[in-house]
């Protein structure tokens, strides 16, 4: 297998560092920082964009290591997963308890945020003089829960059908007075509650990511849809022999939602910033279509495992296996992009980099997630294929996947990145 520094451990520690986009970008940058990239930003003239750069868009992330040639070897992602979010007037009481209002984000799977200690995450926009600018908070403590009916109150003693307006609200405190969520969090970061205009805050499970199991062979952890490629992505990217192509990390936010943002996989991020690149170093806008015309993406998101206690909710013959190794993902009505042609691609590198490769279809039967992927080729034209790694538990508040299959999924997009 090609060396690669990518371990379940690792991808453990930057999960537990990212429990909101804007963490994943701050902690992507990190890297970055510490191999020698530059941040550049998009407001500003970029008079050279060739060696190891990067730039932010609120939770998105670009960053690439650039080559000689006019093609771009792109792995993409998204660093948004499911999860509770604050709605704007955060505070109400019921029942005399202090209550945080909280709304679904995305394909939450309900039941499993209950009864879970939650801290909050993201970001807070705060007066400066004239100006705006934001701060990140990461509330590591447990301060929300949201708590389960007893079984003796449900009709059937079979549980309730969660209603995402009525029964998802946090419970944060049992005083009559005092500050709100708001108020609290913002003396938390360190910030003037007055000078508080805007927040983006959410829920997450403050239970360290860990290895499981008999043979510590499995990795428990929230957000590894789809942290799990944010990190394999970063690494594949670091851990890479600089290359004829141009190498990208694309990670992009809001995918759970549809990508339909300023900095989601449908806006222009992508194609503005390798545009620009061929304008920094001389190209023309002919040069620029010539290069997205001989470019490949892959789309990183996780795959289905086969789940052993409903393996009838899986298409028979396409058994995929944890820490059986990366999954390509072909859907016939284009939830996914992959064609012959990416398979292929994805093949040769995953080949290359010595390790197995997965093959998913959904059954026929039931409704198909979807990816960046689709959309990054519609946006831009891009041939791109779409890829994961197995897990299961998806969209839950806690997920599971092989430790094994870190390395082996960093080890692909390697080897894909460097042109094999």
């Amino acid at each position: 297998m090609i060396e690669t520094s990518a371990t379940a451990e690792e991808l453990g520690t930057f999960i537990d560092a990212s429990p909101s986009p804007f963490h994943v970008c701050a902690t992507v940058a990190g890297h970055l920082d510490s191999a020698g990239y530059t941040r550049l930003h998009e407001n500003h003239e970029w008079a050279s964009a060739t060696g190891r750069n990067y730039v932010i868009r609120g939770g998105s992330i670009i960053a690439w290591d650039a080559g000689d040639g006019n093609a771009f070897r792109i792995v993409g992602g998204h660093t948004d997963s499911p999860n509770l979010r604050l709605k704007q007037h955060p505070d109400r009481t019921s029942a005399g308890i202090g209550m945080v209002a909280l709304e679904p984000y995305g394909g939450a799977w309900l039941n499993s945020w209950l009864d879970r200690d939650l801290g909050l995450s993201g970001r807070l926009a705060r007066r400066v003089g004239a100006g705006v600018e934001h701060v990140l908070v990461h509330v590591t403590e447990p301060v929300i829960r949201v708590p389960q009916l007893a079984i003796h109150l449900s009709e059937d003693r079979k549980g309730v059908s969660l209603d995402p307006q009525r029964h998802v609200d946090g419970l944060w405190s049992v005083r009559d007075s005092g500050p709100g969520i708001l108020e609290w969090v913002a003396s938390y970061a360190g910030i003037d509650p007055g000078a508080l205009l805007g927040w983006e805050l959410m829920t997450h499970d403050v239970t360290p990511s860990r290895l499981i199991g008999a043979d510590d062979d499995l990795l428990s952890a929230p957000r590894l849809d789809n942290q799990g490629t944010c990190y394999a992505g970063l690494r594949a990217l670091l851990d890479g022999a600089p290359s004829v192509h141009t190498r990208v990390l694309a990670l992009f936010d809001h995918e759970e939602v549809g990508s339909g943002s300023e900095r989601g996989a449908a806006s222009d991020f992508l194609s503005t910033v390798i545009e620009r690149i061929v304008l920094a170093r001389g190209g023309s806008r002919a040069d620029f279509l010539q290069a997205m015309a001989a470019s490949v993406c892959v789309s990183g998101d996780m795959a289905h495992a086969t789940h052993p206690n409903y393996p009838d909710r899986h298409e028979p013959s396409h058994r995929i296996t944890i820490n059986g190794g990366p999954v390509l993902k072909v859907n016939q009505n284009l939830r996914y992009a992959s064609d012959a042609i990416g398979e292929a691609v994805f093949a040769v590198a995953c080949d290359t980099a010595g390790v197995p490769m997965q093959r998913y279809t959904h059954r026929a039967d039931l409704p198909c997630g979807s990816t960046i992927g689709p959309i990054t080729a519609a946006r831009t034209g891009l041939s791109t294929i779409d890829v994961g790694a197995p897990q299961l538990a998806m969209h839950s508040a806690r997920e599971l996947m092989g430790a094994d299959d870190v390395p082996m999924y960093s080890a692909a997009l390697q080897a894909f990145l460097s042109g094999g």
